[in-house]
């Protein structure tokens, strides 16, 4: 095992280096001895140290943002790009992100846009958060920083946005690690009305489609990534510290409410996008097959609204294995598994 340098140290804070430094003796073997329901070592129900979260921020102008982002690993590591999801923050991944650099790797975690201290670079731009457009920055963000192909995983809206960059650019994606699976949408598809109980599951997405929706998350941030926190990861019993350490970058974001709010809305196509993505969400409306070395994890207790492994498992035409985490493990799998989590990006890394 490599030891800890010290642009490992200054990228970090928390009481969880020690074991992180036990996880990652070997975590893909852990993958490899226990097939496709893996089994994690941490016990959800009982109330955890505050998770690491990241401390040196790096801003790099990419496309129309000044994109924020964490980077820890050798800078001649294999490029390893995680992406979060919402209500969530790239804190989610600096556990996953230790272990993987304490293995060689040179992980990377933008702040999407609206997140963190990602910015636009011109007041005119649209605050536009249509799936395609978030895409794009990833593209952007390689492109600002030379990486022409990396490893990349995600969660929740990441984990669409990895799945789009496999599915039109494979040459960009070396392979694939998706929480949740096969998570590229359509307005049109969206059109079509769901059973109640499916339906009951997005009500933050019919109350976003209101103007009192879009003050009530303005006025109460906080408590509501709090709700979805508690509901998406039943069993995720989260402290004080860890969830603040994210709740501040929603909340110091100027653009967050509008970037979530136009997210949810242009879904149901009740708001339009820009015109430059649509030749690229024509492409995204068919289900294109992602052709790259693929992982997909589950958590065995995801109270988010999510499809079954089997539903989205004939998208992937490449190399694929799924793995299904158990403990407890709800939503937000990067920052509840992070063993689990950084291992699987190890598996693709080798499938590729």
């Amino acid at each position: 095992m490599k030891a800890i340098t010290p642009y490992d140290r200054r990228s970090f804070l928390g009481a969880g280096a020690l074991t992180l430094l036990a996880a990652a003796l070997n975590p893909l073997q852990g993958l490899a001895a226990t097939g496709k329901r893996l089994s994690t070592t941490s016990d959800n129900n009982r109330l955890p140290a505050p998770s690491p979260v990241f401390k040196d921020i790096k801003q790099v102008k990419a496309g129309v943002l000044d994109v924020g982002y964490a980077e820890v690993g050798p800078a001649n590591g294999q490029p390893v790009i995680l992406l979060h999801g919402w209500p969530y923050t790239i804190h989610a991944f600096a556990a996953a992100a230790q272990q993987l650099a304490i293995q060689g790797y040179r992980v990377l975690v933008p702040h999407l846009r609206g997140h963190g201290t990602t910015r636009f670079l011109a007041a005119q731009t649209p605050r536009n958060g249509q799936q395609g457009a978030i895409a794009a920055d990833v593209i952007a963000f390689m492109d600002a920083l030379n990486i022409k192909t990396a490893v990349i995983g995600g969660f929740d809206w990441g984990a669409r946005t990895a799945c789009i960059v496999a599915a039109v650019w494979p040459e960009r994606c070396k392979a694939l690690v998706s929480v949740s699976g096969y998570l590229i949408g359509s307005q049109q598809a969206n059109k079509a009305p769901l059973p109640p109980a499916a339906e009951l599951s997005w009500w933050y997405q019919f109350y976003f489609a209101t103007e009192r929706g879009q003050q009530g998350y303005q006025q109460h941030t906080a408590d509501f990534a709090k709700l979805i926190w508690q509901t998406a990861s039943p069993s995720w019993k989260f402290d004080d510290a860890t969830f603040a350490a994210s709740v501040k970058e929603l909340e110091a974001n100027p653009d967050h409410v509008a970037i979530v709010i136009h997210n949810y809305r242009w879904r149901l196509g009740l708001a339009d996008g820009e015109r430059q993505y649509d030749t690229l969400e024509q492409k995204l409306a068919v289900f294109p097959v992602i052709t790259v070395p693929s992982i997909t994890l589950e958590g065995d207790n995801n109270g988010a609204p999510h499809p079954a492994p089997a539903a989205y498992a004939g998208k992937f035409a490449g190399k694929y294995v799924h793995h299904t985490i158990t403990g407890g493990i709800g939503h937000n799998l990067p920052q509840e598994a992070p063993e689990a989590f950084a291992a699987a990006i190890v598996e693709a890394a080798h499938m590729a």
